[in-house]
């Protein structure tokens, strides 16, 4: 079973998942990144750019998702060196640093809001995420274009896509496909059928909705909602 709650931590989410069937194991591009903790091991997701399915068996996790392009800063590494994949803790911070923190989260009467709480300590260090990088997810996740969303904040194409490549791990054309794949799954489960959802989540017609996701899911739209 999956259950969330918004995070202290502006835009992040605390999220805890305890053994289920495999379809509810599996992770979709959400342009996001997260801090993870399992079995005694802490882990961060790199931003996905297609489907993801932990590999063993079904087990608990605890985590906190971060903003979109707001984990690279807290975390002190560029998103493109983590994409697509799931690295332990210890290759990013100091092993001495991660035992301590693992310890705490350990010993925590709740997992996820002991990672919750290592966040916000590390946001504190770091100061306030770069205002550009929600402005920039509220503008593409509005089907706003990229060049209209460059022009609008201020930034040329170039220099944008440089800052989304170390914020989110891929460029701004990426990011908006994204965002676009979760605002119809959001439609979609609300029950708004498939050609409505397709126009109103930004796409050319139904056949271009059910390509994309089938590419960035791995799997059609029916068999996501029957997951």
């Amino acid at each position: 079973m999956y259950e969330e709650r918004p995070s202290r931590l502006a835009g992040a989410v605390v999220w805890r998942l305890t053994p289920g069937d495999d379809a509810a194991r599996t992770v979709l591009p959400d342009g996001c990144m997260d801090l993870l903790f399992s079995e005694g091991r802490l882990l961060v997701a790199g931003p996905d750019t297609r489907a993801h399915v932990p590999e063993g068996p079904p087990r608990a996790w605890a985590g906190l998702r971060f903003f979109p392009g707001t984990a690279p800063a807290l975390l002190g590494v560029p998103a493109t060196e983590l994409r697509d994949t799931r690295v332990e803790l210890t290759d990013l911070w100091p092993a001495a640093r991660v035992r301590r923190l693992r310890d705490r989260v350990m010993a925590a009467p709740d997992a996820a809001t002991a990672l919750e709480d290592i966040a916000l300590d590390r946001a504190a260090e770091c100061g306030r995420p770069d205002p550009l990088l929600r402005r920039l997810v509220e503008s593409l996740d509005a089907g706003r274009p990229v060049a209209a969303t460059a022009a609008e904040l201020g930034v040329g194409e170039r220099a944008l896509h440089r800052r989304c490549l170390t914020a989110f791990g891929y460029g701004p054309k990426t990011l908006a496909r994204i965002l676009r794949l979760q605002r119809a799954l959001a439609l979609a489960r609300s029950g708004v059928p498939y050609a409505e959802t397709a126009a109103r989540a930004g796409y050319a017609d139904q056949p271009h909705l059910a390509r994309d996701v089938r590419n960035l899911a791995g799997r059609t739209l029916g068999e996501l909602l029957g997951g």
